[in-house]
This record gives C-alpha cells, sequence and structure tokens, in this order.
C-alpha cells in the first residue's frame, strides 16, 4: 500500500505542477484572448476527448508477464509515475487559468484527494480478493470513459460561457 500511495504521490505532483503552468497560460490567454476562454479552452477539451474516444477503439497495451521486486522496481514505477502526469486532467487546468488561482487550487487539490484516495481504494480492494473480476475488460474501456468526459466537460464550457 505504500508503494501505491508514493507513486500516487509522484503522479499527483507532477499532474499539478504541469497544471499549475498551464492554468498561468490559460489565465493569460484568456485576459488578452477573450475568445481563447470562451471557444479555444473548451475545444481543447472537445478534442483531447475526441483523441481519447478514438485511441479507445485503436488502443494496444502490453501486459507484464513476470512479476519483479526490490528497490529499483519501486524507484522505477515511483520515477515514471512522476514522468507520467495525468493528461486527461492538464485541459482543465489550462481552463480552470480563466476562472483565478482560487479556482485552480481547488481543482488540484481536489484531483490530488481524489486520486490518492481511489488509487488506494482500488489497491485495498484488490488485494482483498477482487483479482477474480475480469477488470482488463475495464481496462479496455477507460480510454473511452475519459474521452466522454472530456467532451462534455468541453460542451459544458461552451454553455456555461
Amino acid at each position: 500500500m505504500w508503494v501505491t500511495l508514493l507513486a500516487g504521490a509522484a503522479h499527483v505532483a507532477s499532474t499539478v505542477l504541469f497544471g499549475l503552468l498551464l492554468a498561468w497560460a490559460g489565465d493569460t490567454l484568456s485576459d488578452r484572448l477573450e475568445a481563447f476562454s470562451t471557444w479555444v479552452a473548451p475545444a481543447i477539451l472537445i478534442v483531447w476527448g475526441t483523441i481519447y474516444v478514438y485511441r479507445h477503439y485503436y488502443h494496444h497495451h502490453f501486459h507484464l508477464s513476470h512479476h519483479a521486486g526490490g528497490k529499483s522496481v519501486i524507484g522505477a514505477l515511483l520515477l515514471a509515475m512522476f514522468f507520467s502526469p495525468c493528461l486527461e486532467i492538464e485541459g482543465y487546468f489550462l481552463a480552470a487559468g480563466h476562472f483565478g488561482w482560487w479556482f485552480v487550487g481547488t481543482l488540484a487539490l481536489l484531483y490530488a484527494v481524489v486520486t490518492l484516495l481511489g488509487m488506494m481504494i482500488w489497491m485495498r480492494l484488490a488485494l482483498s480478493g477482487l483479482q477474480k473480476v475480469d477488470w482488463h475488460a475495464w481496462e479496455h474501456h477507460a480510454g473511452l470513459i475519459t474521452g466522454v468526459t472530456l467532451i462534455f466537460s468541453g460542451l459544458l464550457l461552451f454553455l456555461l460561457e
């Protein structure tokens, strides 16, 4: 469970750092270009969501054929999680920059809490015997769920502006 918490924290840290940069860019652009916050930011969410839906149907992933252990594997996992920020949420940071830093901070905190709690809960459930469920099938639909959520969020932003 500690490895999951550390990996999740590394992932959250890089996502929030990159997200803050995007929020600053979104805020700067929205001040200079009103159309950015009204049209471009929601369009980016929709395009990004469309890419995820597309990739869902053409996605090929790998499986680990055997288990490895040790500090080097944990270190590699933490490094990999840090250098793979959650790109799905970055569009939200970009759009959030227009609404102010309190909103960006709220988004970062909400993302961190949901991500870490979600990872810990899923790990606990997996360790408790849910390996019997065909999670592989659910994994194949993760991109589709993410894509549809991004598209819906972009459309919602269009309606709110």
